[in-house]
């Protein structure tokens, strides 16, 4: 039976999709819901599984542009994949090294003991030549007749031309040992990929379309260092992963919308949008660009709940399963260049947002505290925002916030209010 195999749908808005790469080759016998292709869109890359096992036939090139619902291979179910071989040879194979191997430790030991090396005592010698290096037949000499190394450079008469060209020709030698990369003038070209392509429109766009600017401050990250080093293996031993730095940003970012919505929101055509929920999109490096799903109503979900969540898009976004829906929306987004060892960075607004904050590396830098200087772990954050909505104070009084909550992280279950301020009701 031969049965068709049609790219499925990766969103409503999308009729044509670009076949990136064959997981297979025409001809192959497949099994049953293994992959066999990638396709990519403007949006993400996603996968082709076989909905049966048999031979295929490739219908579409590398690199063509298919619509969707476009047949791109067959499989003829007629002809099965061939059966696993036994791992009877094998864990054979693996018991007959298993039993070589006493052997070979044996006579190993007998080596060892047959040639005592590490047993030989020679005379002392005094810490001013402790640095000469000696080979082992003049070691074996100098133990013969009770030298010592003070005893041989001691009975050195003279230094012959020998012996200096020996010690100037020590870095050359050293210098040539080391491998040098040959010279060339290849080079490589490979096509954009459909995902790379729709990158770099929205990023020209961006800068040509939208009043961007940045603004920056720093946060003592030691409060929150300090948390996670408390608690890692209970949160561990509860919830089955670690607890990373992304979820308090997240939930910071999400705490700090209530005293400025203005970050939070939108331009469509003359209106200005403000959502009342904040949907964060975070950016993962992936082998195929940049991707950004989202973590939604992020203000009212716990810090375990945001880290699970941010570990499962994550890991879909790498291993090529995440859906369209779930890269779609997100008013605001975080990036993390300190990952890579980033100090300062300007990041590029994700549009229709307004805001992006850009996450950097932590470095221990001497501060002021109390007018004493101190050192603390400190971390540069960075909003690029759309000046068209947001104006400095909302900008600047965002990262203010933002940098309140995460020095005092007990504020982020009190709606970043001070304990002190809820008890008193003021």
């Amino acid at each position: 039976m031969i049965i068709e195999i049609k790219v499925p749908s990766p969103g409503e808005s999308i009729t044509e999709v670009e076949i990136g790469s064959w997981l297979v080759e025409d001809g192959a016998v497949v099994a049953k819901n293994q992959e066999i292709a990638e396709v990519e869109s403007d949006k993400a890359t996603l996968t082709i599984v076989a909905s049966e096992g048999g031979k295929i036939a490739i219908k579409a090139e590398e690199g063509e542009a298919v619509e969707v619902g476009a047949v791109v291979c067959t499989i003829d179910t007629s002809v099965e994949a061939p059966a696993a071989e036994s791992g009877q040879s094998q864990s054979q194979s693996q018991s007959q090294s298993t039993d070589k191997e006493p052997a070979s430790n044996v006579k190993d030991q007998e080596s060892s003991i047959q040639n005592p090396v590490s047993r030989i005592q020679y005379p002392e010698s005094s810490t001013e030549h402790d640095k000469v290096k000696v080979t082992s037949v003049a070691k074996e000499m100098m133990k013969e007749h009770g030298l010592s190394v003070d005893d041989v450079i001691n009975g050195l008469k003279r230094l012959g031309k020998k012996e200096v060209e020996a010690v100037v020709n020590a870095p050359q030698a050293a210098a040539a040992a080391i491998p040098q990369k040959e010279a060339t003038r290849d080079e490589e070209r490979e096509r954009m990929s459909s995902l790379r392509r729709k990158l770099s429109a929205r990023l020209v766009s961006v800068k040509n379309e939208t009043a961007m600017l940045t603004t920056f401050n720093e946060i003592d990250m030691s409060y929150v260092m300090d948390m996670r080093k408390k608690y890692q293996q209970k949160f561990v031993d509860t919830h089955g992963l670690k607890l990373g730095f992304m979820s308090f940003f997240t939930k910071a970012v999400a705490t700090a919308m209530d005293f400025h919505p203005m970050v939070n929101a939108q331009i469509d055509g003359e209106e200005i949008v403000m959502p009342k929920f904040v949907d964060v999109g975070i950016a993962v490096s992936t082998p195929k660009g940049l991707m950004v799903p989202i973590v939604r109503n992020a203000e009212s979900k716990s810090i375990p709940a945001i880290e699970l969540e941010i570990k499962e898009l994550a890991e879909k976004a790498r291993n090529k399963k995440i859906t369209v829906e779930e890269l779609t929306g997100g008013t605001f987004t975080i990036t993390n260049g300190g990952v890579f060892g980033s100090l300062l960075s300007t990041p590029i607004i994700n549009p229709p947002q307004s805001g992006i904050l850009g996450m950097h590396n932590i470095v221990e830098r001497p501060v002021a505290v109390n007018g004493q200087v101190v050192i603390r772990p400190m971390m540069y954050v960075a909003l690029s925002y759309d000046h068209r909505i947001i104006d400095g104070k909302d900008s600047v009084g965002f990262l203010v916030k933002l940098k309140e909550l995460l020095e005092n992280p007990e504020r982020l279950f009190t709606g970043g209010k001070d304990a002190g301020e809820l008890m008193l009701g003021i």
